[in-house]
């Protein structure tokens, strides 16, 4: 009986006012975002912001099917494991909106920012999306039908004169 105290009192801790251990949570998990793309035609340069994860950078072009006239295409493109994608980019030697609003045959023109702006899909579901920026500059952006969502996400935050 006496031992069955004994041990009782050493397991149950009877009467300790040793305080259990604290217990630590790890720090909140840091959200890693890729760093932004700076693409320029010319002296003007576009920050764009690199989408989030699960989105992985996974290339460029340097060209665009739809333009109805060759032009000097800069570009990347993201993707996720699903097939996703979505893409950024300039087309650069557009100086005026009479030029601009021709510039892919089957478009809807539209205005973005009090700018002139193009959207169309494209045969394989791509949609795609573009504005004249400033003179010389138009901002293009495209994504497959899961990620349209993230297309004004991404016009949103981009920022002319960025290095």
């Amino acid at each position: 009986m006496f031992l069955t105290f004994a041990l009782a009192a050493a397991v149950g801790g009877c009467g300790d006012d040793t305080p259990a251990p604290a217990v630590t949570p790890p720090p909140p998990s840091e959200r890693v975002t890729a760093a932004p793309v700076t693409l320029a035609c010319g002296s003007s340069r576009l920050k764009i912001p690199a989408p989030p994860p699960p989105l992985a950078r996974s290339g460029t072009f340097g060209r665009l099917g739809s333009l109805a006239r060759r032009l000097t295409v800069k570009g990347v493109t993201w993707h996720d494991d699903d097939g996703e994608q979505l893409r950024a980019g300039v087309v650069c030697g557009v100086r005026t909106a009479e030029q601009f609003a021709t510039l892919v045959a089957r478009s809807t023109l539209t205005a973005y920012r009090g700018k002139p702006a193009l959207r169309w899909t494209t045969r394989g579901g791509l949609r795609n999306f573009m504005w004249l920026e400033s003179p010389g500059t138009a901002v293009y952006l495209a994504a497959t039908p899961g990620l349209t969502a993230q297309l004004r996400q991404t016009a949103a935050a981009i920022r002319q004169g960025a290095s």
